[in-house]
């Protein structure tokens, strides 16, 4: 079974393999492949139907054109802030996107151009192989929304590039290029653009053609630390959806969609 028939409920992951035994997963959703709610929830789900499937020894995530993506859809933000059920379930993909990037089974390499920011950059820094160009933009995104650093931050920030690092980058809303995250070791790699699907392919590859069994139980052990993050990346996420509920995001919102600076109530 190819790609295109294991994978064709997905409208906006697109499937393609550039090695017998490696799936690339590309995000399609416009030019800056905005997380909308089809986009969320196809990235929440892929990684369960990749542990599954026998064919896939590696994986690939990347994103289509010059972005990786650009984070959250605006008009799901907007419905997370006005719809309860909307919060809910959107906190629910969030969770299982997370969890779900940490126990596949496979090992995941990210290819990050462009913008990488928000929804979109949780599996590009959760990947067992984070593959970033140069010139990539690296943003968390929240605190600029106005909503706490929930998604993956907490798990993963700290243990990649140490609390002082995470807290300047997570708390104030700092951009990091390509080059500086490999520096500081918030990626794995850091390659010139034109290098960068080939790297990917070249790392992804390998992997494919290593001992599988070694390989998976390696990941296995070493995402433990993950593991043991998992009630702080709770704690992280239930906050961030409390602050759907709040006036802070709407400001933040407003600003974005107006393209100013914010002006955040003050308490």
């Amino acid at each position: 079974m190819n790609a295109n028939d294991a994978y064709a409920r997905y409208t906006r992951l697109r499937f393609d393999w550039p090695h017998p035994k490696v799936l690339r997963v590309t995000m399609d959703n416009g030019p800056m492949n905005v997380a909308d709610a089809a986009l969320h929830r196809e990235l929440a789900d892929v990684w369960r139907q990749i542990d599954a499937d026998s064919g896939v020894h590696a994986a690939i995530l990347t994103g289509m054109g010059s972005n990786f993506s650009a984070g959250g859809d605006f008009t799901m933000i907007k419905e997370m802030i006005a719809d309860f059920a909307t919060r809910v379930r959107v906190w629910k993909e969030a969770k299982d996107f997370v969890y779900n990037v940490i126990n596949c089974s496979k090992p995941i390499v990210s290819a990050m151009r462009g913008v990488a920011v928000g929804a979109g950059l949780v599996a590009g820094l959760l990947a067992d192989i984070s593959i970033a160009a140069k010139e990539c933009r690296i943003i968390d995104g929240h605190t600029r929304l106005g909503v706490a650093a929930g998604d993956h931050a907490a798990i993963i920030w700290p243990l990649l590039c140490g609390m002082a690092r995470a807290k300047y980058y997570l708390l104030l809303c700092q951009p990091v290029s390509g080059e500086e995250a490999e520096r500081i070791g918030l990626v794995s790699l850091a390659v010139n653009d034109r290098d960068l699907d080939a790297k990917s392919v070249e790392v992804a590859a390998r992997l494919a053609e290593g001992a599988q069994t070694a390989i998976r139980w390696t990941k296995y052990a070493l995402n433990n630390w993950l593991r043991q993050m998992g009630p702080a990346f709770d704690a992280s996420l239930a906050l961030e959806f409390i602050g759907f509920s709040g006036p802070e995001v709407q400001e933040g919102l407003a600003s974005h969609l107006e393209k100013r600076k914010p002006v955040f109530p003050q308490p």
